[in-house]
């Protein structure tokens, strides 16, 4: 098994190793095209010539402002290769956003995606005081500020790699910023080579796997167990053109893994039950069937037995059913494996059961990402796996806290270096003997199994004293094929209510087929037919909640959470604070 001192031993033993592979494709002109390990590898020896002589050096920051893209991992080897260090940040920020993190990593040389970021960013150099250069990935090549101008120099004036020190900071990941603004999180080689090297020693994954890549790079999740790890392995990452195409991608890239948070699957789910439903009949007779055995047959298993006749039922409604919804999603896909927030246990089962492995896993940009994983070698849907090889999990005492749980704290080579210039809050999250305090709250089981079950500082009180975790309650209600986002409160109230977004798309299909006009999308979720669908959505959804738990009462906006309206984070979470600025009053107005 191939171990990584750091990212620039990683990259270096793998474009060796696998120089004919393919690494990165990309849709151009109607087809995937596709770039080889050795592709890859020269050009980040060519662009870190390039960097070194705008005066990149050891200890630099370099910042990126780009989708994923072939020239962003470019730019993150050829940076670790001169012992600098990368800053990357979502084309979909704001400008401010931007300038803040700029400021604060003291970056020299920003790359961005294209001449419109360079536009709006070439200012920047008299802005931020430490900012001495702004490259364009996609500038012509007789323009000095181009990444193809840099590639020449670089040919011309080769740079031989640096390997840092296992603790040399390899590069910022800066923090949603859900209450202010973002945190730099410093990561060390360490940090993400122990991330890489645990994931080997678990998962049996080989040059012949393929990615449909989507999560953005700049989060943790999509740099580390998407691009670093499957770099380590060998493997192949397909981009995906946009979100809104990622079926069609499918299709195409024909993957066996898919990486991605709950929302992708979220939409998965809805979208095959209701082209199920859409079917009716006999298909959606035989859809429920197979998915009943899938489930009869994982059950007999966990507890060691098999039956014959679910066996054969299986083979027959697998081939006949589930084959044909796995072809949608290029027919090949073994793994799903989901991060970044919670997965509901429906939504994985439902996956899982069409013959798409499923995983979950657990972490935080702070960690790495990852501190807890399922795995071949144990797995249990609903629950965030065991800790990963060197990682140690253990659960301390939270106000409001249910018996059993309590804050989640990890240990281990994977947790950051610090926030950077943020002593205090570093001192808030670190303990005293060096573990991460997570924020989030969970339990584990007997057989070590970790289970997430909200975060310590989104729960609140109701008015009688009970403490309410809101996450896993959205995140139930989420699986209605007419909520698109929700989000519920009640902090010191009597009740619960909920602000909730209808997916648009389900509802004007359902207010055409029950007679509803309206003439625009503010004046359909304010009909009282409409409504009344809503107010039985959230009673089919809520009723495992306990009773305080489900939200009375609700006011339905068609604006959905969006980085644009500032209510979702770029890594999909919601802004509460920015939420309840904006609808504050409208919730305050349900307890009148």
């Amino acid at each position: 098994m191939d171990t990584f001192e750091n990212l620039v031993d990683m990259f270096e033993k793998s474009t060796q190793k696998y120089a004919k592979n393919p690494l990165f494709g990309v849709k151009k002109g109607g087809v995937y095209r596709w770039q080889t390990y050795e592709d890859i590898a020269k050009a980040v020896a060519e662009f870190r010539g390039g960097l070194a002589s705008i005066g990149v050096g050891h200890g630099d920051r370099v910042a990126v402002i780009s989708d994923n893209r072939p020239e962003w991992a470019i730019g993150a080897y050829a940076v670790y290769g001169l012992g600098a260090q990368y800053v990357p940040m979502y084309e979909a920020q704001l400008e401010k956003d931007w300038k803040y993190i700029l400021n604060d990593s003291g970056t020299k040389v920003l790359l961005v995606a294209n001449s419109e970021i360079f536009e709006k960013t070439k200012k920047f150099v008299d802005e931020v005081e430490s900012l001495e250069h702004v490259v364009n990935f996609e500038g012509k090549a007789d323009d000095s500020t181009s990444y193809a101008a840099l590639l020449k120099v670089g040919a011309a004036k080769p740079v031989p790699s640096v390997h840092p020190k296992q603790d040399d900071v390899c590069g910022f990941i800066y923090t949603s910023g859900t209450t202010g603004n973002p945190k730099g999180v410093l990561l060390s080689h360490k940090n993400l080579t122990s991330n890489v090297n645990a994931l080997h020693e678990i998962f049996p994954l080989g040059s012949d796997d393929v990615s449909l890549s989507f999560l953005p790079w700049a989060h943790s999740f999509g740099q580390t167990v998407e691009l670093h790890a499957l770099l380590s392995y060998g493997a192949s990452m397909g981009l995906a053109e946009s979100v809104s195409k990622i079926i069609e991608n499918l299709a195409e890239v024909r993957p066996t893994l898919l990486f991605s948070v709950p929302r992708i699957f979220n939409r998965i789910y809805d979208g095959v039950n209701k082209k199920m439903q859409e079917a009716g009949g006999l298909k959606l007779k035989l859809f429920n069937a197979m998915l009943d055995t899938a489930k009869k047959k994982k059950e007999l298993e966990a507890t060691g037995q098999s039956s014959v006749v679910v066996n054969l039922k299986h083979t027959v409604l697998d081939k006949l059913v589930a084959s044909k919804v796995r072809e949608r999603f290029g027919g090949r896909l073994k793994y799903a494996v989901s991060g970044g927030a919670a997965l509901s246990k429906d939504v994985g089962e439902f996956i899982d059961n069409l013959g798409i492995m499923v995983y979950e896993g657990y972490g935080l940009t702070e960690t790495s990402p990852i501190a807890t994983a399922n795995a071949p070698s144990g797995r249990i849907i609903g629950s965030v796996g065991r800790p990963i090889p060197g990682v140690r999990v253990v659960v301390i005492p939270a106000e409001g806290a249910p018996e059993g749980q309590g804050e989640l704290v990890v240990y281990g080579p994977n947790v950051m270096v610090g926030y950077h210039n943020q002593p205090e809050a570093n001192k808030a999250v670190f303990t005293d003997d060096g573990g991460f305090r997570t924020g989030d709250m969970g339990r584990i089981d007997d057989k070590g199994f970790v289970f997430i079950t909200g975060r310590v500082k989104e729960q609140y009180k109701l008015e009688n004293g009970k403490y309410v975790v809101p996450a896993p309650l959205e995140e139930k209600l989420r699986l209605s094929p007419f909520i698109a986002n929700v989000m519920i409160d009640g902090t010191n109230k009597p009740f619960n209510v909920a602000l909730i977004v209808p997916d648009l798309e389900s509802l004007r299909a359902w207010a055409t087929s029950n007679g509803v006009a309206a003439a625009s999308d503010e004046a359909l979720v304010q009909d009282p037919k409409v409504v009344k669908l809503f107010t039985d959505e959230i009673a089919k959804h809520s009723a495992t909640f306990k009773g305080y738990e489900a939200p009375r009462k609700f006011v339905l906006t068609a604006e959905d959470f969006s980085l644009e309206n500032g209510m979702l984070t770029p890594s999909l979470k919601v802004k509460r604070r920015v939420v309840m600025e904006r609808y504050g009053k409208q919730l305050e107005a349900l307890y009148a």
